[in-house]
């Protein structure tokens, strides 16, 4: 007699052929499984579980996968697994119709099937359903990975994001929260009396920000179209139309490089608000996210990257030019010029090309951005950044080389820009201009002239606070994660 192998001891090839076998027998026998349309369930896994004592002997019916059977005699055990989790079902060949238990043998693990039948608990205590009636929705032509070593290939994982979510429950979990924060995003503005709106991914130029676009073609108008960068000019001419508190959620594009926290799509919202300015966006960010954190996972407390971080409302706020004298001992509000910036940069080991015309800014912006923001933990708000790398900030008053702008860091990872928002016509042209001889020079991501953006501050603008925030940065915050690409469900891979 031939010895039994277990499916899964079979190779790859061997047990997809047998599942391919056995489809081939259930339709030639009229029980085709993708001929079924639909299954009423009226309870799921975790209900069953958490009300346990309530439903006890009472009739139920669910769906979900197979992920796992055992017993191969008069009883069979397998595991079932839907949207909320698992649960055991118990088939036995006495009290279900002989042919239909005979067809439960053949099911294989990855099966998805309707189950009809009565919850209560084994003798060893596990909850169960005791089945009637099952029935195969659809046949799983592939196997799952084994059992014991489960999807555990990153690439793969990315890439066959479905079978992760399979197999790993644990990613479900950063998915959900994901959602939750989104939508405590939409409520939290919702309720402060924010309008949200979409505006156009495709652009005939780019603007809103100073990075590398992506580019397509519009074939009706022959004409070169840009895939956003950034939402802001856009929905700052809704400012001037004069909704005055406006935001987008929406998907943006920068083609630029990937590492652990960048990806060439991400997500993020942008909110604009008139009559407010950036210390305005600062307290609204702080609530914002602390409110989510203590909302979604109970708490201020977490753990990101290594480091323990407590996001009690109250977080700490300095001038980019005070981050760079605490960390580095350099003082660039006492430099009056380009050259004595020079000499501080150099001085910490920041030296520019010589390819550019450097400025006081661009000094202290690389200092900051080499050699501080690694050192930023805890929350912290970092002001007043150079008009320089600020092309769409208002200046500050007390120093023109300066604008009212800040950025969030949280274990040194950006995760919002916001501004007292330029609504001089005047002053925007003159940075447009300098962005476009940028551009001209080689710096592909400068930012393009916009005509009809000046055109609409010309009609007036009221003073205004704007806020960008990404999305996959926080929920990699509130998740733990240590890449961007663990938070979106389909990043971008090479093929």
């Amino acid at each position: 007699m031939a010895k039994f192998v277990p499916q899964e001891e079979l190779s790859l090839v061997d047990q997809v052929r047998f599942r391919r076998e056995k489809l081939a027998q259930l339709q030639a026998e009229g029980k085709d499984p993708f001929c079924q349309t639909r299954f009423v369930s009226d309870t799921t896994a975790s209900e069953i579980k958490e009300q346990f004592e309530a439903m006890e002997g009472k009739a139920v019916s669910l769906a979900g996968r197979l992920m796992s059977k055992r017993g191969m005699g008069k009883v069979i055990f397998c595991d079932l697994q839907d949207a909320t989790g698992r649960i055991q079902l118990y088939l036995k060949f006495d009290e279900m119709d002989a042919a239909e238990f005979e067809d439960c043998r053949k099911l294989d693990i990855g099966d998805i099937v309707g189950v009809n039948g009565d919850v209560f608990r084994t003798q060893r205590g596990e909850i169960s359903v005791r089945a009637s009636h099952v029935i195969l929705l659809a046949k799983a032509l592939l196997p799952l990975p084994d059992k014991f070593h489960g999807l555990t290939n990153v690439e793969t994982r990315y890439r066959q994001r479905y079978v992760d979510l399979i197999v790993n429950p644990e990613v479900r979990r950063t998915f959900e929260i994901r959602s939750k924060f989104i939508t405590h995003v939409r409520r939290y503005l919702d309720d402060r009396g924010y309008m949200e709106v979409e505006t156009p991914v495709l652009n005939t130029i780019s603007g809103g920000a100073t990075a590398r676009p992506f580019i397509t073609h519009h074939n009706t108008l022959d004409l070169d179209m840009y895939l956003r960068i950034a939402t802001e000019l856009n929905l700052k001419r809704l400012i001037v139309g004069g909704i005055e508190r406006v935001y987008e959620i929406g998907r943006i594009f920068r083609n630029e490089g990937m590492d652990p926290r960048h990806n060439p799509e991400f997500t993020t919202v942008e909110l604009y608000q008139s009559y407010a300015d950036f210390n305005d966006m600062m307290d609204l960010f702080e609530e914002l996210l602390s409110s989510a954190c203590k909302e979604i996972l109970g708490t201020y407390e977490l753990e990101w990257m290594g480091h323990k971080l407590d996001l009690t409302p109250g977080w700490k706020r300095m001038t980019m030019a005070e981050a760079v004298k605490e960390h580095l001992g350099v003082d660039f509000m006492a430099a009056n010029t380009d050259e004595e910036a020079a000499a501080l940069a150099k001085s910490v080991g920041v030296e520019l090309g010589e390819d550019k015309d450097h400025t006081w800014g661009n000094y202290l912006y690389e200092c900051f951005d080499r050699h501080v923001e690694e050192k930023l933990i805890q929350p912290t708000f970092i002001t007043m950044h150079p008009v320089d790398v600020s092309p769409l900030a208002k200046r500050s008053p007390s120093d023109p080389r300066l604008t009212e702008r800040f950025e969030l860091f949280i274990c040194h990872s950006e995760m919002g820009n916001a501004f007292s928002e330029l609504n001089d016509p005047i002053d925007q042209k003159e940075r447009f201009r300098k962005q476009v001889e940028m551009r001209e020079k080689g710096d592909q991501e400068a930012g393009m002239m916009d005509e009809d953006f000046i055109n609409a501050l010309e009609y007036g603008m009221p003073p205004t606070g704007g806020l960008g925030i990404g999305i996959d940065r926080c929920v990699m915050l509130l998740t733990g994660q240590d890449t961007i690409r663990e938070v979106i469900f389909f990043p971008t891979m090479r093929p």
